[in-house]
């Protein structure tokens, strides 16, 4: 199988997983639990927004009709004794700060002093700034024409009762939260977090929780903890299935009690054309579908997507499992997480289809950027924003197997097929991480 164009195989990926089904996959929490949950199914209000008529200002609240027949028919911008005395009210004793109301309707021919948030007493439609005036023992006297209206938030303005909220697919962040709260929203519906197992294989790899010194040619397993961190920062659960050496029993063995108990399987490594590179086989061996076995894409060729439809699923209701076979060098690992998986656990999780695809934005380089152009080409970096201008500073070592490199970066530069050179100030496209 030739290497396929990356979009080909972002929609290979997401074709191949099914979202969770809103009524069998979901489950009510308590919204003080709900940070980055997805909403399962709409939430209505059962309150306007405001709920009733309020200030916007701290200022006097007054019935504009009062006003009307004082007016001139021309009004002068520059402040006059005799307009003074023309445009007046009467300030009632009373005063509303916000969370106070008053039962008894304005009295014609008076205003009432108002604070922000206050709720507007019967009669009144118009507010006056507090700057706008010059109260004079208990008459207030108004420095402008007001606007009939003005500084007044309406009942229902924002928001009628039975109208839809948070709409399901929602990612509930503080702001959603907050609105649901305001709606006394306790409880809502999300999807549950999908269960991702981790396989990461390799006979070079030792565990991080082994006592044992590190003999000549191994190295810590640091994808199992980079990969299983982007899942939880994806949503999901991440279920570490261990590092397995490179034999096709225990892998077999790991990656059938994987497909058992898993939404999603991601395996780490073993997915080239080596002596000792199984996974592809052991897939086949177990019924799967091959979809992808290279995606054109520096860093992160070698790269398999895999469905299988068995019996050995249990965790869900539907039985195909997505499998993503992704490259062992660490930087590799997360790049075909990020292009490919982050939006497949996505569109599993039921969020939106806004979610499903990587965000891309355009911005200057600080530095020259350079690529053979044979295959798409991604430099990460770091984005910023001096003077509100995005700006990408690139890293000084690109190598696939030096995570610390990838330290602190947080986009990734993306150089098509065929671009060798970018100078430095030029735009290029970048996408957030």
């Amino acid at each position: 199988m030739n290497m396929l164009p990356v979009a080909k195989v972002e929609e290979i990926a997401l074709s191949l997983v099914k979202p969770f089904d809103p009524q069998s996959d979901s489950e009510i929490i308590p919204l003080s639990q709900a940070l980055n949950r997805i909403l399962a199914e709409d939430v209505h209000s059962a309150l306007d927004f405001p709920h009733w008529d309020n200030s916007a200002m701290d200022g006097y609240a007054f019935r504009y009709a009062d006003l009307e027949e004082k007016f001139q028919e021309k009004f002068q911008q520059e402040f006059q004794q005799e307009f003074q005395e023309r445009l007046q009210l009467r300030i009632a004793a009373d005063e509303i700060p916000a969370g106070m109301a008053i039962a008894k309707p304005l009295v014609k021919g008076e205003c009432i002093r108002i604070f922000t948030g206050g709720m507007l007493p019967i009669g009144a439609d118009t507010v006056v700034m507090q700057e706008d005036t010059e109260p004079i023992g208990n008459i207030l006297y108004f420095l402008i024409k007001p606007i009939k209206g003005e500084y007044v938030r309406r009942k229902g303005e924002f928001m009628t009762a039975g109208t839809t909220l948070v709409s399901a697919g929602s990612k509930l962040t503080p702001t959603e939260i907050g609105a649901l709260a305001s709606a006394r929203c306790q409880r809502v519906k999300v999807y549950r977090q999908p269960r991702i197992a981790v396989i990461s294989t390799g006979n070079e790899l030792v565990s991080l929780d082994s006592s044992a010194p590190l003999h000549l040619g191994q190295i810590i397993d640091s994808n199992l903890y980079a990969i299983s961190a982007l899942i939880a920062q994806s949503g999901a659960i991440a279920i570490p299935f261990g590092t397995v050496p490179d034999h096709r029993e225990e892998l077999e063995i790991a990656i059938k009690k994987a497909i058992a108990t898993s939404d999603m399987v991601i395996s780490i490594g073993g997915v080239s054309v080596g002596d000792y590179d199984y996974i592809d086989g052991l897939l086949e061996k177990l019924g799967a579908h091959i979809h992808v076995r290279s995606v054109s894409i520096k860093p992160g060729k070698p790269l398999t997507i895999a469905s299988l439809t068995n019996s050995l699923s249990v965790n869900r209701s539907e039985e195909r499992i997505v499998y993503f076979g992704i490259p062992g060098n660490p930087v590799s690992a997360m790049m075909s997480f990020w292009r490919f998986i982050r939006g497949a656990i996505a569109k599993l999780n039921g969020a939106r289809e806004t979610y499903w695809q990587p965000q891309f934005i355009t911005a200057c380089t600080t530095e020259a950027l350079n690529s053979q152009g044979r295959r798409e080409t991604y430099l990460w970096g770091k984005l910023t924003y001096p003077k509100g201008i995005p700006t990408f500073q690139p890293v000084s070592n690109y190598s696939s197997g030096n995570l610390i490199s990838a330290i602190g970066v947080n986009s990734l530069a993306v150089m098509r097929i065929n671009q060798t050179y970018v100078p430095v100030g030029d735009e290029v496209i970048v996408m957030l991480i």
